[in-house]
């Protein structure tokens, strides 16, 4: 092994360490009955998103990279997302707490052991090239890190973390719109170390002249929203979407509530509070921010208009990795990496603006566009299909740039998210377009 592949490995293993100090930490003050009870029909037993991090870890760091096995099919069987639908999960014979634990330890340990002598050159094959397949266990621990947040924020009982990041003052800007010219961009990416299959390949994409937000939309003017009747106004709405507010009886944000005339307030892991007037608005369904965009005489964003606004630089013709450049994230360019456990107030991080002068587009919350979920000219599926083919053309929605809750390794400018437009557990808003 040369000495380039024992860095990288070296990396990959103080990585591997990192990511399960912070999914224990994000556990670490759930009772076992709130780890094992299912708190909302859409989201897991917390302590089967534990269980299924440790069985992927073993099924690709182990099983595929190695032909290796500490578990029963049993054990697969339990944790293999595609065999079991969410509501099934709690009845599962699952791992608990401890027996979860010491699993998910004896996987890392023999991960890491086949890991130190691993070949990660350009000559070791497609799955270990450059890491991949310890990349794509790292970032799948994110997302489920990000789930996970998704699901204390639904518990009744309340979650309540300590902030280890203090963040900075917003500063609303005073131009509500940046104007992005015509012309094609390369949208993508064909990064084989980093960027998952559906991000792939690079190709280019024309895009007529647009307005996009320099901002996000923020509480205080989805409250004018609301306040104008516009969850009463069929007109803004989708016929699909105007049927699920109706059905569901929606009339606000997720956790919004009033308890007086004028006076928003809304729960965040699970305790009350007010709203933060110029933080982003969170926690709206796709249909919802359609509705608003109307209703303010505009639209949301396609996915190729915000790319091209978050990772073109028209200066130098190249594309961004982050909306910032290519140097990676640190804590004055955007709000990532969930200790905040909030968003920020809107331009908060002018260090982390686009090319275009664009505010905000990685971090804080998830952004609604207006595009469905499909796959890429010449897409392949690698290194399965249930990671993103078999969701191609079937109802979902992209959403782009992350949340506060999204790890650092889990975003870029390329990355897609997708979910159905009536989702709203999500850490998610919107900008709108024109």
């Amino acid at each position: 092994m040369d000495t380039k592949s024992s860095t990288l490995n070296k990396d990959l293993i103080r990585r591997l360490q990192e990511a399960r100090e912070r999914t224990r930490y994000l556990l670490s003050t759930v009772s076992d009955r709130d780890l094992a009870i299912q708190h909302d029909e859409i989201m897991s037993p917390l302590i089967w998103d534990f269980g299924h991090i440790g069985n992927y870890e073993e099924l690709w760091l182990l099983n595929e990279a190695f032909g290796k096995t500490l578990s029963d099919r049993e054990l697969f069987d339990i944790y293999d997302a595609s065999l079991h639908p969410r509501e099934e999960r709690p009845s599962l014979d699952m791992l608990d707490w401890n027996d979860a634990n010491t699993y998910l330890d004896a996987v890392r340990e023999a991960a890491i052991e086949a890991l130190r002598d691993a070949d990660l050159g350009p000559g070791s094959g497609k799955l270990f090239r450059d890491g991949l397949v310890y990349s794509m266990v790292l970032q799948h621990e994110a997302q489920h890190n990000e789930t996970m947040l998704q699901t204390l924020n639904m518990m009744k009982s309340g979650y309540r973390p300590e902030p280890r990041v203090e963040l900075p003052e917003g500063n609303t800007p005073q131009d509500g719109m940046k104007r992005i010219p015509a012309g094609a961009f390369l949208m993508g990416t064909d990064n084989e170390a980093r960027a998952l299959d559906n991000e792939r390949g690079a190709h280019e994409v024309y895009v007529d002249e647009f307005e996009l937000d320099t901002v996000p939309v923020t509480n205080r003017r989805f409250i004018e929203f609301v306040e104008d009747g516009g969850y009463e106004q069929k007109h803004l709405w989708d016929p699909d979407g105007w049927n699920w507010k109706v059905d569901e009886h929606i009339h606000g944000p997720k956790h919004w509530y009033q308890p007086e005339k004028h006076d928003w307030w809304t729960q965040l892991f699970g305790f009350d509070e007010r709203l933060d007037l110029d933080a982003p608005v969170m926690h709206v369904s796709f249909y919802e921010a359609e509705a608003y965009a109307r209703w303010a005489d505009k639209r949301l964003p396609t996915e190729a208009e915000w790319e091209k606004a978050a990772s073109w630089d028209p200066t130098s013709d190249s594309k961004r990795l982050f909306p910032w450049g290519d140097s990676p994230w640190n804590g004055g360019r955007a709000n990532l990496d969930q200790l905040a456990f909030r968003p920020a107030r809107v331009g908060a991080y002018p260090r982390g603006a686009s090319a275009y002068g664009v505010l905000g587009m990685i971090g804080d919350v998830w952004e609604w566009t207006d595009t469905d979920f499909h796959a890429y000219p010449g897409f392949k599926a690698f290194p399965y299909r249930e990671y993103s083919e078999v969701f191609f053309d079937d109802g979902y929605v992209v959403l782009r740039g992350g949340s506060f809750a999204t790890r650092p390794c889990a975003i870029s400018n390329t990355f897609r998210n997708w979910d159905f437009p009536i989702r709203r557990q999500l850490f998610v808003g919107f900008r709108c377009a024109r």
